[in-house]
């Protein structure tokens, strides 16, 4: 196999071969002199690490050896063309289409670490279908597999970055970031991806800055003018360390910290972070970095690393001058040497270990994975059977002739466990399992308004950028149980939000309830005023044939007495759940005995007008003094009321309901009158009663007292009518319970009135003064009064 793995810019390229052919010495090839960055060559060393590895396996490839060739690019795509096309002739001299050299064919290429390096490779490769596998390039435009066919890689597209970056500023809630973006390929194409995500995210970008990579200062003096005048402190970078760093020496230069910095792979893991000069300024990074793994196999293979061991390899001597910071001595440096006490010359007894390498491999770690990836397609195509090949007829390719497309198709097919236990596969556009390592040192609040807590919403304010809001409580019935709600949400109908409004809280359910105070009090009063008219109604039969009893109409007074006693017992059934049965009777069963009630007092007053006038001689009212007129009044007034209300029961009858909207919070069970206007038709007719026989007492009052109730009739239904006209405006204005409780407050005292009124006087006599319960007193009174 040979391979190629690009390193980072070095002024000339460098090539590095070997065969690993049994028979073979490797070989080295060194253009001009030029720097290694300590990290490319360690992406280097994990190539050949991992192909040594491979080799020395018993059971992947078995009598199998791969060799590999190592071309550097040196960023510059005229080299990466060159380059390409060299391997794929077999020569110095590049040869389109054909192949010069006899050695084994060449498997796969890996590489390039840069995206705009990469997509000129892919140009070319796929032509061939060649399969290629880059370790760093991140560029979404490579996942068109109609453009780059033969194109597969080892780190996560940009697409899946970006988003994940995107998300996470969301996580941390900061609604008011920056971007700053390096004006190449990869900034710009994250800049459209990571920008779209934080808006559909919620979020507002404060402000977009490019890194000028053709400015030499990269245009850092305006952009840290730009992040020194913004209110936004986090601030996401999409670079890499090398343009980067310039404007953190600017950022240093005017003393700017304080910045959240949410970095991406490309320099997330840099030395910068290391560097003390920087740690104020760079302190708080957050950032995506490449998934890394342990490879101890392989960092005890870096630390073994000698030059004396290793005089093929040109690039291990620059590798050890920049890990030591040291000069090997040579003709043409020994003078600088002697001079300057500050360089320290190179002996090559330096250990790695003093050095720490790092031991949690990122990019080498790829560069491993794209070696094993291309071992394990070699692998099936190994274990390919006759008959049941993936090509034409069923097909299968030999090892030694195979064409790029054959290993083409079982690299798009490869799944593999690695030494770290990780599976690796690629996707239909040629990427790995999207995973990434957060690098995180401290998290800091980022927003243009403080964040509106749970029970409020945000405000957009005109104007203003939709980030920039205020805070408003939730309107009543609504609720927000997250922080920055855009908008709040109501409650179900049997629930309702509590004094912050960040919650539904079950609604209580109110009603005029026994168990109360106020219902229980209520009761009581009316069991007890019940018995009341029981006991005057039994003072009345005992007293019957005394002159008071008979001279007020004994029968009626014994159904006054009844009706009120029915009267105070019907406002029991406003007490309690509203049931359905008791809503659909109440109304009724109360008009009804309060219209016997109001009869009796009716026929009572008519009964006195009459008797008084059939006295007179020659009248004709002698004929109506009897009870028939009395029951006639009684039956035929209580007959119009039952029409009014079999009317309402058939047409509009009263039902239970749950009324949500009247108390905020309350679920007020009550029985709904079905049709307000029949409810005061019975209420009304009621009061037309009470005023006729207002009216009656009233014209009445002046009459004998011996034949006499008008006075206490008129005194009862004044106050009866003063009751219920009282009861009006009051019923009208109270909510829940107390409406019911107003009711029945009414039904009390207007029956209470009436029995005081009309029977108290009665009693007293009776039971007080005997001497005045006697039929000559009750005439003397007559006598005296003419």
């Amino acid at each position: 196999m040979r391979a190629e793995p690009q390193h980072h810019p070095s002024p000339s390229g460098h090539s590095l071969g070997n065969s690993n052919k049994p028979d073979s010495e490797a070989r080295t090839e060194v253009g001009s002199s030029g720097r290694v960055a300590p990290h490319f060559y360690q992406h280097m060393q994990a190539l050949i690490f991992a192909v040594e590895e491979i080799n020395d396996h018993p059971e992947l490839l078995p009598n199998i050896t791969l060799g590999f060739q190592v071309f550097d690019t040196c960023f510059n795509l005229r080299k990466a063309a060159h380059g390409t096309l060299s391997m794929l002739s077999g020569g110095n001299e590049t040869t389109t289409n054909y192949h010069c050299n006899k050695l084994s064919p060449l498997a796969s290429i890996i590489g390039d670490s840069g995206s705009s390096v990469s997509i000129i490779m892919a140009q070319i490769l796929g032509l061939n279908r060649y399969p290629q596998i880059s370790y760093f390039a991140t560029s979404p435009i490579l996942n068109n597999r109609n453009l780059f066919p033969s194109f597969f890689r080892t780190i996560p597209s940009d697409e899946f970055q970006m988003k994940g970056l995107a998300q996470l500023v969301s996580h941390f809630g900061w609604s008011w970031v920056g971007l700053l973006v390096t004006d190449n390929d990869y900034g710009q194409f994250g800049l459209q991806m990571i920008k779209q995500e934080i808006i559909n995210s919620g979020a507002c970008v404060a402000f977009v800055e490019n890194i000028l990579t053709g400015q030499p200062n990269r245009n850092a003096p305006r952009i840290v003018q730009v992040i020194r005048e913004s209110t936004a402190k986090v601030v996401v970078v999409v670079d890499a360390e090398s343009s980067f760093v310039i404007v953190l020496e600017e950022l240093l230069r005017q003393n700017v910290t304080g910045i959240m910095w949410v970095a991406s792979e490309a320099w997330a893991t840099s030395a910068v972070h290391s560097e003390n000069r920087f740690k104020g300024v760079v302190v708080g990074t957050l950032g995506f970095a490449i998934h890394g793994g342990q490879l101890p196999m392989f960092s005890k293979y870096l630390n073994s690393l000698s030059p004396s061991d290793m005089l093929f390899d040109s690039f291990i001597k620059e590798y050890w001058e920049q890990s030591f910071s040291c000069k090997w001595l040579s003709q043409e440096n020994l003078a600088t040497l002697l001079e300057n006490d500050t360089i320290r010359a190179c002996t090559g007894n330096e250990t790695l270990e003093n050095i720490t390498p790092e031991f949690y491999h990122r990019a080498s770690l790829n560069v491993y994975n794209a070696v094993y990836a291309i071992a394990w397609a070699l692998q099936n195509l190994i274990l390919c059977v006759p008959g049941n090949g993936p090509f034409d007829h069923g097909t299968c390719t030999n090892i030694s002739s195979f064409q790029p497309w054959h290993l083409l198709h079982y690299i798009k097919n490869v799944s593999f466990q690695t030494t770290y236990d990780s599976q690796v596969f690629f996707d239909a556009k040629g990427n790995p399992p999207a995973v990434y390592d957060i690098v995180n040192w401290h998290v800091p609040l980022s927003n243009c308004s403080p964040s509106c807590p749970p029970g409020f919403r945000r405000v957009m304010v005109t104007g203003k950028s939709p980030c920039c809001y205020e805070c408003a409580l939730c309107p009543l019935g609504q609720t927000s149980n997250q922080t920055d709600s855009v908008k709040c949400h109501l409650c179900s109908w049997d629930t309702w939000p509590n004094l912050q409004r960040d919650k539904c809280l079950p609604r209580t359910t109110e009603f005029l309830s026994r168990e109360e105070p106020l219902g229980y009090g209520l009761s009581a009063i009316s069991i007890f005023s019940s018995l009341v008219p029981l006991v005057i109604l039994f003072i009345f039969i005992y007293y019957k044939t005394t002159p008071v009893v008979r001279a007020n109409n004994y029968s009626l007074s014994c159904l006054l007495l009844l009706s009120l006693f029915l009267c105070f017992l019907c406002s029991l059934v406003f007490i309690g759940y509203p049931q359905p049965q008791m809503c659909l009777l109440r109304q009724v069963a109360f008009g009804m005995v309060f219209t016997v009630c109001i009869s009796c007092v009716l026929a009572k007053t008519i009964t006195v007008v009459i008797a008084f006038n059939a006295t007179k001689p020659g009248s004709r009212l002698r004929q109506w003094t009897g009870v028939r007129v009395s029951y006639f009044v009684i039956v035929l007034s209580t007959f119009i009321q039952l029409v009014i209300c079999v009317s309402w029961l058939f047409l509009f009858p009263p039902f239970s309901e749950l009324d949500t909207d009247t108390k905020p919070g309350v679920i007020i069970a009550n029985c709904n009158e079905g049709s307000p206007t029949a409810f005061w038709c019975m209420l009304g007719y009621l009061g037309f009663l009470a005023t006729i026989s207002f009216i009656v007492a009233f014209l009445a009052r002046r009459l004998p007292d011996s034949f006499n109730e008008a006075k206490f009739i008129t005194f009862s239904m004044l106050a009866f009518l003063s009751v219920w006209v009282s009861f009006i405006p009051a019923y009208l204005s109270a909510h829940g319970m107390y409406t019911v409780a107003m009711e029945v407050f009414a039904i009390l005292s207007s029956s209470w009135t009436v029995m005081l009124c009309i029977f108290v006087p009665k009693c007293f006599i009776i039971l007080l003064r005997p001497n005045m319960n006697s039929r000559e007193h009750l005439m003397g009174k007559v006598k005296g009064q003419k």
